[in-house]
């Protein structure tokens, strides 16, 4: 069960739900790019400055967030990103590797 803030466990989550977030080119960029941060980096989502609308960026956030991708935390008026990267890294081996060379 996804904790109260709609973070799945590790073990809750699954590669169709990760490949589907993934499948997005805004999405992918996204994690692209927090790959590229130190890690335990935390962005906000308006860092990105993604070519879509606010409530659309929150939806893709979103997304991401259920799929188990990124941890989202609130920072006052703004809520920043970070990568699970050692649990995704634990839970599907290699994923996080292959978007890093495929950005």
């Amino acid at each position: 069960m996804p904790d109260e803030d709609g973070h799945p466990s590790p073990e809750e989550m699954d590669l169709r739900t990760v490949l589907s977030a993934l499948s997005d080119p805004l999405r992918y960029g996204i994690v692209a790019a927090l790959l590229r941060e130190p890690e335990g980096a935390a962005r906000t989502c308006a860092s990105f400055n993604l070519p879509v609308s606010k409530s659309t960026t929150t939806h893709h956030f979103k997304i991401l967030r259920e799929a188990g991708l990124v941890r989202q935390v609130d920072r006052g008026n703004s809520r920043a990103a970070t990568l699970r990267r050692a649990e995704l890294d634990r839970r599907f081996p290699g994923l996080l590797d292959l978007v890093g060379a495929n950005p």
